[in-house]
């Protein structure tokens, strides 16, 4: 699945659009994104059947971790990808926030653990390359965590014991580094 088109060593972060944000650290991600074969692995493993926005699943999810790595907090600040040669940096098409609210609208229960089968790869293949802890034993740390979430309707949220309005995941983290293994 693998492609060589980027390598750390011949990339040259340059401004190009005065309207270019500074993000140069998503040149990182992008070649980790490639390394792991991201948009691959989404295109094989998340099927939204003849759902709105199905197509090429593989370079929205792309789109979508490498705006999160840039900040963004909701669709519409993925856009920030869009200016200048970012699409370039990143290796893979850059998709409008409409595109990837109608992608995300389409989501059920299973289509976020074909997401979770996604990221369960991402990290057997970064654990495979040596960011994993090797032969040595490791702690896995589990907790429950708040997400707050605005408005009543937000499929999911419920009052906790804290009485704030949110999503309560359980975290798994591996207890020496904090990288997160796992989130349900």
């Amino acid at each position: 699945m693998h492609t060589e088109s980027h390598n750390p060593t011949r990339l040259a972060v340059t401004f190009d659009d005065d309207r270019a944000v500074a993000g140069a650290g998503l040149a990182l991600a992008a070649v980790l994104s490639e390394q792991l074969d991201l948009v691959a692995w989404a295109d094989e493993l998340v099927d939204l059947g003849d759902r709105p926005g199905h197509s090429r699943p593989g370079r929205k999810v792309a789109t979508l971790v490498h705006a999160m790595v840039a900040g963004a907090e909701c669709i519409d600040d993925c856009d920030v990808l869009r200016s200048g040669s970012t699409g370039t940096v990143l290796g893979h098409d850059v998709m409008a926030p409409s595109t990837l609210g109608t992608f995300l609208r389409s989501f059920t229960f299973g289509h976020v653990r074909q997401l979770d089968s996604v990221a369960e790869q991402m990290l057997a293949q970064a654990w495979d390359f040596g960011a994993g802890p090797g032969d040595t034993p490791m702690t896995i740390d589990i907790d429950s965590t708040i997400q707050q979430v605005y408005g009543k309707q937000k499929q999911g949220a419920a009052y906790g014991y804290t009485g704030v309005l949110g999503e309560h995941p359980l975290i798994a983290t591996r207890a020496d580094t904090g990288e997160v293994l796992h989130i349900r």
